[in-house]
Formats: C-alpha cells, sequence, structure tokens
C-alpha cells in the first residue's frame, strides 16, 4: 500500500524542527540545574560546549568516511533521531550531575550531525533545483528547533524539569517517523564504495578566494551565534527584562527572541534572489554587530520595551546570514568536494562555539551583560575576512 506523503521540503523542514529541538533542550531547564546540581552558569556552558563536541566529532566521521553517501538519507535521519532521542531521555533521568550529564549531551551532540546535514542531503535530493531558497527553510527551522525547548518550559511551567526535557525527546522520535514514511526523493544516488576523502583535499577548498572568505564570514558568525543563543535566558534575568518575572515568562521571551532567527532567515533567503547571497550575508552580519555594539553600550537606557526590540532584532539578525554564507561555500568549491568541505567548515565553526561559549559562561558570573563585548569580535573579524567577496560583489554591481 502507498504512503500518502505531503510537500517533501514542509515535512523535512517539520522534522527538523522537531528533531533540533534535541539541541538545547537542556538550556530550557538551566534554572532547576542550578538548583537541582548546585550548577553554575560555567557548568551549563560545559554541557552546552558538549553538545557542540559531539556534534563537531559526528561531523567529521560523516565527511571523511563517506558514511553519509553509502546509506539511504532517510534512513541515516531517523536512527540518529531516535538515538538522540534516547541519549537525551537518559539525560533527563539518568544524569546526577554535570559530569554524566555532559557525556549524554556528548552522545546527543553526535546524533545531530546525522540530523542537520542530512537534513540538506535530503532537501537536495528533492528539490535541487531549490537548494538556495529551501536551504533558508532549513535554517529556519534549526533556529525554531533550537528555541523550541524554551516553548516547551513556557507551556509545562508546573511540570518537572525532567518532564521538559524529555519532551524534546518524543518529538525526535516524531521526526524520525516523518523522515521514514518520506523516504529519499528521486535525485538521490548511492555509491555503494565509498573510500572517503582525504583531509587534505578537502582543505584544498580554502586555496580558493570565495570559499576562503565565505567561510572567513561564516566562523565570525558562529563566534557569535551560539553563545549569544545560550546567554539569551541570563540577558533577560539580568536587564529591566526581568521585572520579578517567573521561569516560565523568562522561557518564554528566550524563546521570542531566538525564534525570531527563523523570520531572519526566511527574510533573508527572500532578498538574496534580489541582492544576492554575498550582500545579505554582509548586511546580516553588520546589523548583527551593531545590535551587540549597542547592547553593551547601552542597554541600561532602553525601556523594557525598547530592549525586547533590540534583542529581537538582534535574534533575527545572528542566524539570517548562516545559510547564504553555507551557499556561498557551495558555490566557491569544485562540485566533487561540496559535501566534504562544507562538513568541515560546519566543524571548524562549531569548534570555535565551544570556545565562545566557554568564555561567555565562565565570565558572566562577574561581568554580568557586560559579556556583549566578548561577542562583537565574531562579527567584526567575520566582516573582515568576507571582506574580498561582498566588495567585489558590490562593485561589480555598480
Amino acid at each position: 500500500m502507498a504512503i500518502p506523503r505531503f510537500d517533501p521540503v514542509a515535512t523535512i523542514a517539520i522534522a527538523q524542527l522537531l528533531a533540533t529541538s534535541l539541541w538545547f533542550s537542556a538550556n530550557s531547564a538551566a534554572d532547576d540545574l542550578r538548583r537541582a546540581w548546585g550548577a553554575s552558569v560555567s557548568d551549563i556552558g560545559i554541557l552546552t560546549s558538549a553538545v557542540q563536541l559531539g556534534f563537531i566529532l559526528g561531523t567529521l566521521v560523516f565527511a571523511l568516511t563517506g558514511l553519509a553517501d553509502r546509506f539511504p538519507a532517510s534512513r541515516i535521519f531517523p536512527v540518529c533521531a531516535l538515538l538522540g532521542a534516547a541519549f537525551n531521555a537518559c539525560f533527563a533521568w539518568l544524569s546526577t550531575g554535570i559530569a554524566s550529564g555532559a557525556v549524554f549531551r556528548f552522545a546527543v551532540g553526535i546524533c545531530l550531525a546525522g540530523i542537520y546535514p542530512i537534513g540538506m542531503k535530503l532537501i537536495v535530493s528533492w528539490v535541487p533545483e531549490r537548494t538556495g531558497s529551501a536551504l533558508a527553510y532549513l535554517v529556519a527551522m534549526l533556529t525554531l528547533g533550537t528555541a523550541l525547548p524554551h516553548a516547551l518550559r513556557l507551556i509545562g511551567a508546573a511540570w518537572k524539569w525532567e518532564y521538559v526535557i524529555g519532551s524534546s525527546s518524543v518529538l525526535a522520535a516524531l521526526a524520525a517517523l516523518l523522515i521514514y514514511l518520506l523516504g529519499d526523493g528521486p535525485h538521490l544516488s548511492l555509491r555503494k564504495k565509498v573510500a572517503g576523502t582525504s583531509f587534505g583535499a578537502v582543505l584544498g577548498a580554502f586555496a580558493s578566494r570565495d570559499f576562503r572568505a565565505a567561510a572567513l564570514g561564516y566562523f565570525g558568525h558562529m563566534w557569535e551565534l551560539y553563545a549569544f543563543w545560550t546567554i539569551v535566558p541570563l540577558l533577560i534575568v539580568r536587564t529591566a527584562l526581568n521585572v520579578n518575572l517567573p521561569s516560565s515568562k523568562v522561557s518564554g521571551l528566550a524563546f521570542a527572541i531566538i525564534s525570531a532567527g527563523a523570520l531572519g532567515c526566511v527574510v533573508g533567503g527572500l532578498f538574496s534572489h534580489r541582492w544576492g547571497s554575498a550582500r545579505v550575508a554582509a548586511l546580516s552580519l553588520s546589523l548583527s554587530g551593531l545590535c551587540c555594539l549597542i547592547f553593551a553600550l547601552a542597554w541600561r537606557v532602553f525601556s523594557p520595551v525598547g530592549l525586547l526590540a533590540l534583542l529581537l532584532v538582534w535574534g533575527a539578525a545572528v542566524v539570517a546570514d548562516s545559510p547564504q554564507f553555507s551557499a556561498l561555500s557551495a558555490r566557491a568549491c569544485p562540485p566533487h568536494l561540496v559535501g566534504a568541505a562544507l562538513a568541515i567548515q560546519i566543524s571548524i565553526g562549531f569548534a570555535i562555539t565551544i570556545v565562545s561559549i566557554a568564555i561567555v559562561t565562565g565570565l558572566f558570573d562577574p561581568l554580568g551583560t557586560k559579556v556583549a563585548w566578548v561577542l562583537l569580535p565574531g562579527p567584526l573579524l567575520g566582516l573582515l575576512g568576507f571582506y574580498p567577496q561582498w566588495s567585489r560583489n558590490v562593485n561589480s554591481s555598480r
């Protein structure tokens, strides 16, 4: 009996949304963990960095062994989503502290390497002619998935933190079912024998000036992005937005600020058709850096409404450049290296997030909102590294 299928792009996007709720599930219960385990802000940063480290390892394995080309994407995604759901549930009910919790979060990160990048491959297998715009929607869903645990915390205000985190496992299992039923697109090609790609060959992609510029812009973007997402609830608590708010309301505001990035990705994708990806990426990175600077300099003078507006704009801009950098990198490197080169770029980018997350969470208790200054070098250096490409793009259109 044939299984009815919905729109493939919509199905993959929804599955991405549900499965990537695993990413920041622990952060949604940060206040509860601080009470239950006596965890500090730095400890919460360790849990986040463990996910990032697992994701890096998983991405490198997929990139350099050729595993992603050896098996159907519609089978890799469900397996990784189910394993991620299991490890996330283990974190909720079996962890006894930061050490054991970090092990389970590391395992979740490995599984996410079979969800986010494989979701991109699924998009290509269904609609290769719409990869650019579809990729923007996919990153938008990743952003919403990142914010989703905060929404779950808001909905389940009376729940124990274990159930809040565990609900992400239920969503990831549903995502696995959606992709399993959807299957692979007609454009998927598998290779029975995949030798993998040498690390030296992949690094050769950086010899391309355009790939190098897009990668440097992406690295600056990544310094800021995940560190910002990590400290959003902390910024709410330490500023005028915290008017004796219960933790559930803090989660609601955090969800709004982070999920604004989904709208930023979609709008950026639409404007990229008219302006080009380079202009959109440069504008987004500039706007994000400007918001960071304004917040660091003048957050005290804003009213609660004005401060919320600033953080919403920052939340929209901070991730809007991500799909554009990926599209630029894909176009700039040799076709036979696209998958592996993007995987290496993503791995380096996430390695950078581990450093920035560790610094901002480690300094948050003594510095408070002043840690926003630590985020600012990301967009500034990213723009500097990306300048050769976006300036040439602007000049060529005159």
